[in-house]
């Protein structure tokens, strides 16, 4: 369909400030850990301009990549929300890995160096593929520093790196990821259960986190190195039982981040962060990108319903 990165950004932008001014509106997110790896959650968001009403539900299965499956997948109802008239039904794994990477990007071109040329990726999954994607889309990124399970996922990153005209390093720790990374990725499968093995204090002076996992693999008592930590939305988080960091360290959310302006504000003198565990308005923003265009192209199939 032709979306870019930059289509990606200007349309999460779009849809954060038209929440903060009411037209958009969204509810937290709801999810649900089996405690077997698998990850299963909803997200509800809807306008008036344009009328839509979007619901999605995804499934999170680390065992699906041996069935040859994405490991993110799930599907996306599009309604009109005045009438509840049916207006899509779409696969929801693109549009995950899309919107997690751009909301990523958001935070990073406001947060992170714009010169920065090494990316540290702390999972090699599809988020990291995605983030790595877009990311060097944005910056003028020379070397990919790569750790994560499954020899698989790891060579398929590396070679992706390779293809965007990158030097992948494969990496035995954490640390020798994210040491001396300008722009860190923490895309660890959500698991509460398990044990935290990444450091905060391991990142310079300036380099900035997306963080897109709850910060769950991430030492909680030392994440206040970071000297600055925004997160995708306080008022989803002040739903949650379960707080991603201490609320005390969290300067604001996305959307006022976005407020602030497009100019870049990276701390010289410590890392910073964007911890988020996904928004509605992310979903809300690519769905009805992607609706619009595959209306554009005639793309798609269409149903009597």
């Amino acid at each position: 369909m032709g979306i870019s990165t930059q289509d990606i950004v200007a349309r999460i932008d779009a849809a954060l400030l038209a929440q903060t001014r009411g037209k958009v509106w969204s509810a937290p997110k709801a999810a649900m850990l089996p405690g077997d790896g698998r990850y299963m959650m909803t997200t509800l968001s809807a306008s008036d301009t344009p009328q839509m009403t979007i619901v999605k539900s995804v499934m999170v299965s680390p065992r699906n990549p041996a069935r040859g499956l994405n490991g993110v997948e799930g599907a996306i109802l599009m309604q009109n929300s005045e009438t509840g008239d049916l207006l899509a039904i779409m696969q929801a794994g693109w549009i995950t890995k899309v919107r997690t990477a751009g909301l990523s990007c958001v935070a990073a071109l406001r947060m992170a160096y714009p010169q920065s040329r090494v990316l540290g990726l702390v999972g090699a999954g599809q988020q990291a593929r995605g983030h790595l994607v877009a990311l060097a889309d944005l910056f003028p990124l020379e070397q990919v520093r790569i750790f994560g399970r499954g020899e698989a996922n790891i060579d398929r990153l590396a070679r992706l790196a390779s293809e965007l005209g990158l030097t992948p390093v494969i990496c035995d720790t954490a640390k020798d990821a994210i040491t001396d990374a300008d722009i860190v990725v923490s895309s660890v499968t959500l698991s509460y259960d398990a044990k935290p093995f990444v450091d905060a204090r391991w990142m310079k002076p300036g380099a900035f986190a997306a963080i897109t996992d709850a910060a769950t693999p991430w030492h909680r008592t030392h994440i206040k190195s970071f000297g600055r930590i925004i997160i995708d939305d306080l008022e989803q988080e002040r739903e949650n039982l379960r707080k991603m960091v201490d609320p005390d360290l969290v300067e604001g959310d996305l959307a006022s981040l976005v407020g602030q302006g497009d100019q870049p504000h990276p701390d010289p003198t410590k890392p910073s962060a964007f911890v988020f565990r996904g928004m509605a308005i992310g979903d809300f923003a690519i769905a009805s990108l992607a609706y619009e265009r595959a209306r554009a192209l005639d793309l798609g199939r269409s149903v009597s319903w």
